[in-house]
Order: C-alpha cells, then sequence, then structure tokens
C-alpha cells in the first residue's frame, strides 16, 4: 500500500501540471472566464435564500444577514464538493489518450480535478468574506478549525471520486447516476436549513459525511461555536478510509483500463 503511495508522491510535479491544466481548458474560450468560479456558487446561494426567505415569511420572523451567511457559508463547501465529484467521476474518459498511451499513476486524474476544483473554491471565497463583513460576522478562535473541515471535504470527495472515476471507465452509466444523485442530495444535505429543525431525526441527516462537515463550517464562522466533535470525527473516519479503499479499488482494475476503452 505505501510503495503505490509513494509513487504517487513522485509524480507531484504532473499532478500540479495537470490540475493547472484542467484549470486553463474549464475556462477556455469562456466569456465569463473565471467569473464561472463566483457564478455557480452564487447560484445555490440565491435559492437558499429563497427557501430561507419562504420559511421567514410561514413563521412571521424576518429573514436575518445571520441566515443569510449561513447559507453561503454552506453552500460554497458544497459547491465544491459537488463540481468536484462531477469532474472527478469523468477524469479518466476525458483523458483516454493519457490514460491509454504513458504510464502514471492513472489516480492522478481524479486527484487533479479535485485539486482544481480548489482554484474556484478559493476565488469564490472573496465572496464569501464580503457576505460575512456586510453581515458583520466576526472573527473568532474556531476559524483555526477551517483549513481542517476543508481538508476533510478534500479528501472525502477524492476517495468518493477515484472509486467513481474506476466505475465510470468500466459502466458509462455511473456519471449519469452521479448527475441525478448530486442533484437531489441537496435536499438531503444541510445546505439550505439546519439539522436542528429535525430534533431527535437529525441524526438521520447527519448519517451523510458531508452534513456533519458543513454544519462544522456554519459553526465555526457563523455560530463562532465548536462543532458537534462526535459527527465531526465521523465525517474524519469516512474521510480517512474511504480514500484507502477508493485506492485499492482503483488500483484491483488499473490493470484491465486499456481493454474497457
Amino acid at each position: 500500500m505505501l510503495d503505490p503511495l509513494r509513487e504517487l508522491a513522485s509524480y507531484r510535479e504532473l499532478i500540479y501540471m495537470i490540475t493547472w491544466r484542467d484549470i486553463r481548458i474549464k475556462y477556455k474560450q469562456s466569456i465569463m472566464g473565471f467569473m464561472w468560479a463566483i457564478f455557480m456558487p452564487m447560484l445555490i446561494v440565491s435559492a437558499g435564500i429563497m427557501v430561507k426567505y419562504v420559511f421567514a415569511k410561514f413563521s412571521g420572523n424576518p429573514l436575518s444577514m445571520a441566515q443569510i451567511a449561513t447559507v453561503a457559508v454552506k453552500a460554497l463547501p458544497w459547491s465544491f464538493f459537488v463540481a468536484s465529484l462531477r469532474f472527478a467521476t469523468n477524469s479518466l474518459t476525458s483523458n483516454i489518450n493519457l490514460v491509454t498511451k504513458i504510464y502514471f499513476p492513472k489516480e492522478i486524474f481524479p486527484i487533479s480535478a479535485v485539486l482544481s476544483q480548489l482554484f474556484d473554491f478559493s476565488i469564490a471565497s472573496v465572496v464569501l468574506v464580503t457576505v460575512l463583513i456586510v453581515a458583520q460576522v466576526g472573527v473568532s478562535i474556531y476559524l483555526f478549525f477551517i483549513p481542517l473541515l476543508l481538508a476533510l471535504l478534500v479528501f472525502l470527495v477524492i476517495g468518493l471520486g477515484i472509486f467513481l472515476a474506476a466505475a465510470n471507465l468500466f459502466f458509462r452509466d455511473v456519471k449519469y447516476i452521479v448527475e441525478v444523485v448530486i442533484t437531489y442530495a441537496i435536499f438531503f444535505t444541510p445546505v439550505f436549513y439546519e439539522t436542528e429543525m429535525f430534533g431527535d431525526w437529525a441524526s438521520i441527516i447527519l448519517i451523510n459525511p458531508v452534513a456533519p462537515i458543513l454544519e462544522s463550517f456554519n459553526d465555526c464562522i457563523v455560530r463562532q461555536a465548536m462543532p458537534q466533535l462526535d459527527w465531526l470525527f465521523y465525517s474524519a473516519m469516512i474521510s480517512f478510509l474511504l480514500p484507502i479503499f477508493g485506492f485499492i479499488y482503483f488500483k484491483k482494475l488499473e490493470p484491465v483500463f486499456a481493454e474497457r476503452i
């Protein structure tokens, strides 16, 4: 297990090159260019604000800036997760020529696909900071958790991406299934709502390993409180184990990749 990881580490310059290649290709001949990195998360934020507004209207309470900040804080990492999963799933099929003709660890493709989305995430973060300033959200010591939360999300989506990229090479239906799942997954993930509203049933929502991470982002940034460490530990375990199992599955199928293209 360690030898393939060492081999992968030795190709870190190639990972860097493919990551930047993916970024350039994504925005090549695009009129809006890097603005798409802001536009797509803002669509999710706008939808979330509309949902919050409807709930506020029915409850008779005005929509607060804190609620808007909560939606923005959750929507940005969720948008990163969805985009990363989509690009990682298609990373092998969109690089078929390189997969079959040149030798190097093929898991570089889904990993680079995820890392390229971090570029979009960093651009959209500027808008998030602006929203937080307008909402008068202060700075707290709990912001030190943010790098950990982002790392957990990255490892989680890399684990899923490696697994799905290999599966999609064998069964092209996988990419369509992923599209359907990520379309409806937002309703089962606390992006537009908080898990507390479900009371004793909140644990069902938190079984989704992305959910505790999103709630922790909100706890640390907007609520300025310690995240729920028990559920965060659960997500951390999934984020640690999933890349391992995904890597094993990928390596098991890699010898027959060329036969399935």
